[in-house]
């Protein structure tokens, strides 16, 4: 990153866990492909945050927590549409961890999310209530962010939501598509998920490109 730069870019890791990851309970098709670009990008930011899912045991997203209901059918809870999972990255656990090969060192600030039994956060920046803060666009804004650049698992769903809402929230926002996988659960909702960022205006980069321009 150049030292005389204006612009303060920040790099958003989100949610490369054992349980999105070959061998855990929700794996996301490549996903641990994502890891060795991720490492090689985060020296190229002044600020790295990693986000993690972070559920209590009997969490709403699981489809074990809904008697008769299968992974992969949704739930209205309080008015919110919840698709349901298979139950993952419950805290404390294995699954929960980052993968074992993310290098961890220069993550300034790991942010849990989906902490509350009765809410889900697919975002990095709000619950899926999309009232509810996790505290990054202040803790980004306060330190003088404008750009966010996102990058994990999964494409589809956390990344997007995230990206969504960085743009809503007036950053400059970029996807590095090289270090993104997505589940596509519902099929077709990564080609969806790619046509909204487009049209919203967040922008696509390669890890390629960043390494030569920083």
């Amino acid at each position: 990153m150049p030292k005389d730069s204006k612009v303060k870019r920040a790099l958003v890791v989100v949610d490369v866990q054992n349980d999105f990851c070959a061998g855990g309970s929700l794996p996301v098709p490549e996903g641990d492909r994502v890891v060795p670009v991720i490492n090689r990008l985060m020296p190229l930011f002044p600020l790295v945050v990693a986000t993690r899912d972070w559920h209590p045991g009997g969490h709403v997203s699981f489809a074990s927590s809904h008697p008769g209901k299968r992974p992969t059918q949704s739930v209205k809870i309080d008015g919110i549409e919840q698709l349901l999972w298979p139950d993952h990255c419950v805290r404390g656990s294995e699954g929960a961890n980052f993968h074992p090969n993310l290098d961890l060192r220069p993550v300034n600030l790991i942010l849990n999310k989906g902490t509350r039994r009765d809410l889900d956060s697919y975002s990095a920046f709000f619950e899926n209530d999309r009232k509810t803060t996790t505290g990054l666009e202040f803790y980004l804004k306060g330190l003088g962010y404008s750009e966010v650049f996102l990058c994990g698992l999964a494409e589809d769903v956390c990344v997007f939501y995230s990206a969504s809402d960085a743009k809503r929230l007036d950053f400059r926002t970029f996807v590095v598509a090289d270090a993104v996988r997505g589940v596509d659960i519902p099929a077709g909702s990564l080609g969806a998920a790619r046509r909204k960022m487009e049209s919203d205006g967040v922008l696509l980069v390669t890890s390629d490109f960043l390494h030569g321009r920083y």
